[in-house]
């Protein structure tokens, strides 16, 4: 049979509302993130609570052939994971949750465009087809730079550094994280038989499916933060 083309309007069917939705989701994130304080740990808790409905309903049918202790495991494994993400970033400082935020949003982007355009060979295509070897290095790249980005603003110095080459780093390091919790959601979601964790978000699909890199690179990013900032 011939593989037939789809044409680009139904490709992009979905793109006015998928822009409308992220235009909302960015409203509400960002006026958390200016009102601060108790906005901003209501708005994570309201988060990671939708999160974690969504992950302990994909455990559940996931598990449905397995036994009833493994699922209870799995779902208290996922409360300690979105639980510990939650509370790094209401105790992280702001700047450093927005600088969280943006590596994250610079492995996507940067994933996104290398994958489609270098394209290659895949991850792990039984668990996320649409994920490439250069797409992981676009996002690490795409990470570490605005890391680098961040932390000469703090610094104030413009020289590279030791220092500046750490930053980059520990940047393509998140960014492997961020695309390690995408692939444990997309492994669940197939286990489940679900092709989104919810329809909550009209063209994204659900919380989890938005959150899932955001929640090892903030666990870590917090850990960084508490024990080997300087």
């Amino acid at each position: 049979m011939r593989a037939m083309a789809v044409p680009l309007s139904v490709r992009t069917s979905d793109l006015p509302k998928r822009a409308g939705s992220a235009v909302v989701m960015l409203a509400l994130a960002g006026a958390a993130l200016w009102l601060g304080g108790l906005w901003f740990d209501g708005f994570v808790i309201l988060v990671s609570a939708a999160c974690l409905f969504e992950a302990v309903r994909l455990i559940r049918r996931a598990g449905r052939n397995a036994s009833g202790a493994l699922v209870v495991a799995g779902c208290a494994a996922a409360i300690i994971y979105i639980g510990a993400a939650a509370g790094m970033l209401i105790e992280l400082p702001i700047p450093v949750v927005l600088g969280v935020i943006a590596v994250v949003v610079a492995t996507d982007t940067g994933a996104y465009f290398s994958g489609r355009t270098i394209g290659g060979p895949k991850i792990a295509p039984r668990i996320s087809p649409s994920k490439t070897w250069a797409g992981l290095g676009g996002g690490m790249v795409a990470a570490g730079l605005v890391s680098l980005g961040f932390f000469y603003s703090n610094v104030g110095d413009r020289a590279f550094s030791a220092m500046g080459a750490g930053a980059f780093a520990v940047g393509a390091g998140l960014a492997v994280l961020a695309q390690a919790g995408d692939f444990l959601e997309s492994w669940l979601k197939r286990k489940a038989g679900m092709k989104d964790s919810s329809n909550l978000i009209p063209g994204h699909g659900g919380v989890f499916d938005r959150a899932d890199g955001m929640l090892p690179v903030a666990i870590v990013a917090g850990l960084l933060w508490f024990f080997a900032h300087p």
